[in-house]
């Protein structure tokens, strides 16, 4: 793998038809700065919008990968992003002047080629990775999609798809070397999708752009001289439309026996450049599409989070310690007697926070606690069980450090058993809601595996 950034060496540019819009479109790929990431740029618009190619910026994934930001758009992005993730370019800005880029022959080998003309430049600056150093998954049991993250101190992809035809049936490919394979293999492979899907979409509007050479179309049905007909005139086809021996209309031949897999494959990687960040890891994925790709890179862009975090503010790396006590009074306003968090062991990014609270003798309180019997309050246990909340909270934020949590209510509050000198508190808790800055979490508290305290706490995030 290339371990500097890099972006082109001159501006280049590629022209087309957008498949779903039929737009006329023009893109201008141009070097970037190390770290600017990957841009699109709307050039058609005023102020010549800026849209970054970040999950937080995807929109939409009906028919591709669309981004969008403040209202602007662009739609099916990830055969660019793949030409671009499979060349391991870093920085890159895209201007486009319509809102969709051409299809080519529906691969990314039409923005692979060109981009190889401008050739590329060494910047010279260390190339970050997210690297994956624990399973990353996600999962949809109805469907039967699966996709994870392994830990892997390189890059590979296994793709497997399972499609009840017999044209397609069960295939699997697999990208073990970028440099290698990338270019030869999988750019070349092109989109597909099945006939009843094309009948459905022309006549919603939807492939103003597609014909018969940007994409390969599965006949999943059987046809007569009449349906033939009927297609090629609501398709706006002259040209002869027949039934292929090999299940695919017009008998197209494919580039590769396993061309709609391999195609998958490309636009897995493509989504995945959208974790703003290129991977160290093994990616196994089963029947996957645009909407699982989009989930699963939701979850490793919050181990990115997670992980930026973690350098952010655990200045000494401790193993089984996301956040330890120097870190967490970097995030917290509390301070001794009441900051009530000893460190932080989980973090799932918006989802769960697990936090660890040691409870000696020399606690104030139990001075009168009770003398001769001392029990930790149990206002106290709730409070410690809140600031680990709040830590889970702000971590939803930008700049953390800046902001307050104000717990707002308690409900369903048990105290179950006492805690006494020598018990290690162990707190869980679970997002449950979020209305904008208002959140709402169940929490238990645990001492040796029982639970000693729980309740249901709502609280609101604020700036100092």
């Amino acid at each position: 793998m290339i371990t500097t950034q890099r972006t082109i060496k001159r501006s280049v540019e590629y022209s087309g038809i957008g498949l779903h819009t039929g737009n006329k479109t023009i893109l201008h790929f141009k070097p970037a700065p190390p770290d600017t990431w990957i841009k699109f740029v709307r050039t058609d618009l005023d102020g010549k919008p800026e849209i970054p190619a970040l999950i937080d910026n995807v929109v939409d994934i009906s028919r591709g990968t669309t981004l969008g930001k403040n209202g602007v758009q662009v739609h099916t992005v990830e055969h660019v992003l793949a030409a671009v993730a499979g060349l391991q370019i870093d920085n890159l800005i895209i201007e486009i002047n319509t809102n969709e880029p051409p299809v080519g022959d529906g691969s990314a080998l039409p923005f692979v080629n060109v981009l190889n003309e401008a050739g590329f430049e060494d910047q010279k600056v260390p190339r970050n990775f997210l690297v994956v150093d624990e399973t990353v998954s996600y999962k949809d049991e109805e469907n039967e999609v699966e996709i994870v993250a392994l830990p892997l101190n390189d890059f590979r992809i296994t793709v497997m798809i399972d499609y009840k035809i017999p044209a397609l049936g069960s295939q699997h490919t697999g990208l073990f070397s970028l440099e290698e394979e990338f270019i030869k293999d999988f750019a070349p492979a092109r989109t597909f999708c099945f006939l009843n899907e094309v009948e459905m979409l022309h006549e919603q509007g939807l492939i103003k752009g597609g014909n018969l050479d940007n994409a390969i179309v599965i006949v999943d049905r059987k046809l007569t001289p009449a349906d033939i007909n009927r297609i090629k005139r609501k398709l706006n086809i002259d040209e002869k439309v027949s039934f292929g021996k090999n299940g695919i209309l017009n008998g197209k031949e494919l580039r590769f026996k396993n061309e709609p897999c391999r195609h998958k494959l490309l636009d897995l990687l493509g989504d995945l450049t959208l974790v703003g960040i290129p991977l160290k890891a093994q990616i196994l994925a089963a029947r996957i599409g645009h909407k699982s790709n989009i989930e699963f890179v939701k979850n490793l862009r919050k181990l990115y989070e997670k992980k930026q975090l973690t350098v952010k503010y655990q200045t000494v790396s401790r193993d089984g310690i996301v956040f330890d006590i120097n870190a967490i009074s970097k995030i917290m306003p509390h301070k001794y007697p009441f900051l009530l968090v000893d460190k932080i062991l989980e973090l799932d990014m918006e989802k769960r926070i697990v936090g660890c609270k040691n409870v000696t003798y020399n606690e104030p309180f139990f001075q009168g606690h009770f003398p001769g019997h001392p029990i930790m309050p149990g206002v106290l246990i709730v409070e410690a069980m809140a600031q680990v909340g709040g830590i889970l909270l702000l971590n939803t934020m930008d700049n953390p450090e800046d902001k307050l949590v104000y717990f707002m209510g308690l409900d369903k509050v048990r105290f179950i058993k006492p805690v006494y000198p020598g018990d290690q508190l162990i707190f869980e808790l679970n997002l449950l809601r979020k209305i904008r800055n208002t959140f709402t979490m169940k929490g238990k508290a645990f001492v040796d595996n029982k639970v000693v305290c729980e309740a249901v706490m709502m609280a609101a995030i604020v700036n100092k």
